[in-house]
């Protein structure tokens, strides 16, 4: 039984990663690294060491990235409900934070998850390779500026397009490294307070993952899918969904599609939701999610001095 109507759990994607991540919080509650082993044993390869010694450049690599930030926020998400957490009311995670979330909501069993995003990341960094495209992040300006420009930047194969909409006056674009660069020079122009590059290997959800997506739906459509237990307000179209073989089409869609998350926080507000925790290493989320609504206080999960504390609060 869902047991707390205000709560929502919201689950980090790429650009949450650094060397070192969750060291502290390793240190205080040591059953943390079992996830990080069960990882490892699908993997083939130690992602606990990976986390911690890095380098930065490998972290970065979306096939290590995906793995690595799903596997960190169910180890926190599974260390909240070993120490009495309450199941929140929604879930919801940002681009790779939908996997956490199906994990976590028990749609999808961990490794089968370990394993799909693995491959999700290969699909992508092949689908377009390293340093051929870019996403960047645009400040202060309106949706349907950063649209237009976006359009105006693509010439030939050479595409742009708005793909994250994370917060009034915070949209990322992503696409082809050139068309980027030109679309990003635009913006500078139409008076964005600012445009900055990301650190992240491939152009995600734009319409150049659809090989990436294509790939991805022969993967998802073989393994088990169940009924969440919590509702997920899903990137696509911002809402919940119950039936998984739905929910397989979401994800599959999702792949090559913008993330609705501005959309999704309000909708969650409607519901009813009044608080939330950032299941995953950093505060991004957090931040975010003040910037659609204010009064929608999320707390980082990732504090090692504060975990029990907060947990006794939920």
């Amino acid at each position: 039984m869902v047991n707390n109507v205000s709560l929502a759990f919201f689950f980090p994607g790429q650009g949450s990663q650094s060397v070192g991540m969750l060291s502290a919080l390793a240190e205080a509650f040591p059953q943390l690294k079992k996830t990080f082993a069960d990882a490892s044993a699908v993997l083939g390869y130690d992602l606990w060491a990976l986390a911690q010694q890095g380098p930065q450049e490998t972290l970065n690599l979306t096939e290590r990235t995906q793995p690595l930030l799903l596997t960190s926020s169910v180890a926190m998400w599974r260390l909240w409900r070993e120490l009495g957490g309450p199941l929140p009311a929604m879930m919801a995670g940002h681009s790779l934070g939908e996997y956490s979330a199906l994990v976590c909501s028990e749609v999808l069993g961990f490794e089968d998850a370990v394993d799909l995003v693995r491959k999700r990341g290969q699909y992508m960094q092949t689908a377009v390779p390293v340093g051929a495209g870019a996403m960047a992040a645009v400040l202060g300006l309106d949706d349907d500026v950063i649209v237009a420009a976006c359009a105006a930047a693509c010439t030939g194969s050479e595409v742009v397009e708005a793909v994250n909409f994370n917060s009034p006056g915070q949209v990322v674009i992503a696409g082809s490294a050139a068309a980027v660069d030109r679309a990003s020079a635009a913006l500078s122009d139409a008076g964005a307070k600012r445009v900055a590059k990301l650190p992240v290997s491939a152009p995600f959800h734009t319409s150049l993952m659809r090989p990436a997506a294509e790939s991805l739906a022969l993967d998802i459509d073989a393994l088990a899918f169940s009924a969440p237990r919590v509702p997920i307000v899903h990137n696509v179209n911002a809402q919940p969904e119950t039936n998984p073989t739905r929910i397989k089409a979401l994800m599959i869609e999702q792949t090559a599609s913008p993330v609705q998350w501005t959309r999704s926080v309000q909708f969650m507000v409607q519901q009813g939701i009044e608080k939330g925790y950032e299941c995953g290493p950093g505060k991004v989320l957090a931040g975010l999610v003040r910037r659609v609504q204010r009064s929608l206080v999320v707390t980082p999960l990732d504090d090692a001095d504060k975990f029990e504390a907060l947990v006794q609060q939920a």
